[in-house]
C-alpha cells in the first residue's frame, strides 16, 4: 500500500523509528578487593546498594586485571589491550598516541561521552582528556601533585568553609578511629563524585543521542581517612585479620616480591590494632561508595533510561591489606588480581553468578558489540558471550613501579635492572587450578589453588610438580608469543571483525 504525504503526517505511527542505541554507565573504583561486596560473600561489609546492583547483573566470580597497578590496569580497560602492547606500564606516564580508547570508539558511533572522578591520564589535565574523546571532563586523581588540575579541589575551595584542611586530613581524636577525617563528608571527593556523576546522567539522559558515562571514584584506595559517620560504621566489629607474617616467610619468595614487601618502610609487622582500624577504615571506604553508587543508580531510574542502560561495575586492582605482608598491591596474589565485576542490561543480559575465567580487556569488546560497534582487530579482548570460556587469564607488572619512585630513587640500567632486578618485568598465567608466576633470572612461584587457595605454598621449586611448572611455562610462552599476533600482521591480510 502506498502511503501519501498527508496520511504520514496524520498517522506517524505507521512507522516505527530506530531504537536509541544502549547507553553505557561505567562505574570504577579504586582498589577495591573482590571479596569486599555482601554479594561476593562478605557477611560483615555493609554494600546493600552495590549487592541490589549485583542481584540484577552477571556477577563474574573470575575476573582479573592485566595489570596490579592503575594505570596499565586502566588503559588496558580502555583500550581492550594488554599493557606490553599498549605499553603504558607504570602510573604517571603517557600512553602511546597510536593507541585508540573505549570513549573514542563511543563518540565516533554518535554517543555523547563524559567522565567523572578519577582519570588517572597523563598528562591530567581536562584539556589532555578532551583531546582523547570525552565530551564532558570533571576530574580528580585524588594525589596532590595532580590538585592544581582537579576540578574537585577548585570546587572545594569554592564551597567547604574548612577548605584550607587537607582531603585527606584526618581528625586526630583519641580513643577513636586514627583514621576519622577532619572533614564533612558532603565535601569529600567521593561525595563529588557521585553528585557530578548524577548531575551529567541528568543532562546527557534528557539529550537525544546515547550516552558513554565513566563514573570513576578514588576509594576505598588508601589513605584510608573515611570521615563520620564511616569511620564508626564497623567499630563493634572484629573484622578477621591475615596471618601475620615475619621476614623468614617473605624471604622465601623471589627476589622481586621481596623487594616490592620490604621496600620502603616495611609494614609486615604492623600492630594488630591498627591494622583493625585499617581494615574497619576500608570497609567505611566501601560504604561510602556503595551510598553513592544507590545514588547515581536512583537518579538513573528516575531519568527514564534505567531500561536501556548498560552497567558496568569494577575496579583497577584489588588490596593486599597486609597479606602476605604487603599493604596496597603490585604482587599476583589473588588480592590484588582478582576483582569484582558486575555487568547489568535489563531484559538482554541474565542475572546470576558467572565462574568463568574473564580478563579485564574483555571488557571493552563486551561493552562495544552490546551496543552494535565494529570491535577493531587491535583490541585483543574478546567479548564474555563470545563462545568457549577462556583456560587461563594473565597478568603483568613492571617491577621498577613499585621501587622507583618518590624517595625510593632507583632508576632501571639496561643490562643491570633496578634494585638488583635484572629483569624486571614480571607475568602471571592463571588456569581455574594453577597460578603460575614467571620473574626472568629470579624464579617463580606456582600455587594450587584448589588446595591453596591462600597462596601460602610455593610449588616452584618442588620436583613432584616440576611438570606442571613447565606446562604452565609453555603455555605462558606461547600466549606471549601470539599475544601481539594482529599487531605483526600486514592489515590488508586482517580479516575485520
Amino acid at each position: 500500500m502506498q502511503v501519501t504525504r498527508r496520511q504520514f503526517l496524520e498517522a506517524p505511527a505507521l512507522f516505527v523509528q530506530p531504537a536509541r542505541k544502549p547507553n553505557v554507565l561505567w562505574i570504577m573504583v579504586d582498589q577495591l578487593r573482590f571479596d569486599c561486596l555482601g554479594a561476593n560473600g562478605n557477611r560483615l561489609i555493609r554494600t546493600p546498594n552495590l549487592d541490589r546492583l549485583a542481584a540484577r547483573s552477571a556477577n563474574f566470580q573470575n575476573g582479573f586485571v592485566q595489570s596490579p597497578v592503575c594505570v596499565p590496569s586502566r588503559a588496558s580497560y580502555f583500550t581492550g589491550r594488554y599493557p606490553h602492547s599498549h605499553k603504558n606500564r607504570v602510573n604517571y606516564t603517557p600512553l602511546d598516541a597510536r593507541e585508540r580508547l573505549g570513549q573514542q570508539y563511543f563518540r565516533d558511533a554518535g554517543y555523547q561521552t563524559g567522565v567523572v572522578g578519577k582519570l588517572h591520564y597523563y598528562p591530567p589535565t581536562a584539556a589532555h582528556a578532551r583531546s582523547l574523546g570525552w565530551d564532558r571532563v570533571q576530574i580528580d586523581d585524588g594525589v596532590a601533585a595532580t590538585d592544581p588540575y582537579s576540578d574537585y579541589v577548585a570546587w572545594r575551595k569554592r564551597n567547604d568553609p574548612k577548605a584550607g584542611v587537607g582531603y585527606q586530613a584526618t581528625a586526630g581524636l583519641a580513643g577513636k578511629n586514627p583514621f576519622r577525617a577532619a572533614i564533612s563528608y558532603e565535601y569529600t571527593p567521593t561525595a563529588w563524585t557521585g553528585e557530578q556523576t548524577r548531575r551529567m546522567l541528568r543532562e546527557f539522559g534528557a539529550g537525544d543521542r546515547p550516552f558513554f558515562l565513566y563514573s570513576s571514584f578514588f576509594k576505598p584506595h588508601s589513605p584510608h581517612t573515611v570521615p563520620a559517620p564511616y569511620d564508626a560504621m564497623y567499630d563493634e566489629i572484629e573484622i578477621p585479620l591475615p596471618r601475620a607474617v615475619g621476614l623468614a616467610d617473605i624471604e622465601k619468595l623471589p627476589l622481586p616480591v621481596q623487594k616490592q614487601i620490604l621496600r620502603g618502610k616495611p609494614q609486615y609487622g604492623m600492630d594488630r590494632g591498627r591494622l583493625q582500624w585499617i581494615y574497619r577504615s576500608y570497609y567505611g571506604g566501601v560504604s561510602m561508595i556503595d551510598r553513592e553508587v544507590g545514588l547515581v543508580l536512583d537518579e538513573l531510574e528516575r531519568s527514564g533510561q534505567g531500561q536501556n542502560t548498560i552497567i558496568v561495575f569494577t575496579t583497577d586492582h584489588g588490596d593486599q591489606l597486609l597479606e602476605h605482608g604487603l599493604e596496597g598491591k603490585n604482587v599476583f596474589f589473588e588480592a590484588s588480581v582478582r576483582v569484582p565485576f558486575l555487568l547489568s542490561y535489563p531484559g538482554k543480559i541474565e542475572a546470576g553468578l558467572r565462574r568463568e575465567l574473564v580478563e579485564m580487556v574483555d571488557v571493552l569488546p563486551t561493552l562495544l558489540g552490546l551496543c552494535g560497534i565494529n570491535v577493531p582487530a587491535a583490541v585483543q579482548g574478546r567479548s564474555v558471550f563470545g563462545g568457549a570460556g577462556r583456560e587461563f587469564v594473565f597478568s603483568e607488572n613492571v617491577i621498577p613501579e613499585v621501587i622507583n619512585s618518590g624517595s625510593l630513587d632507583m632508576p632501571y640500567e639496561p643490562g643491570k635492572g633496578v634494585g638488583g632486578i635484572v629483569h624486571p618485568d614480571a607475568k602471571m598465567i592463571r588456569t581455574e587450578r594453577w597460578k603460575y608466576n614467571h620473574y626472568a633470572g629470579h624464579g617463580g612461584e606456582l600455587y594450587d589453588l584448589r588446595n591453596d587457595p591462600g597462596e601460602e605454598r610455593n610449588l616452584y621449586r618442588d620436583a613432584a610438580y616440576r611438570g606442571t611448572v613447565q606446562e604452565m611455562k609453555d603455555r605462558l610462552l606461547d600466549f606471549l608469543i601470539v599475544a601481539d599476533e594482529t599487531d605483526q600482521i600486514a592489515p590488508r591480510w586482517l580479516l575485520s571483525r
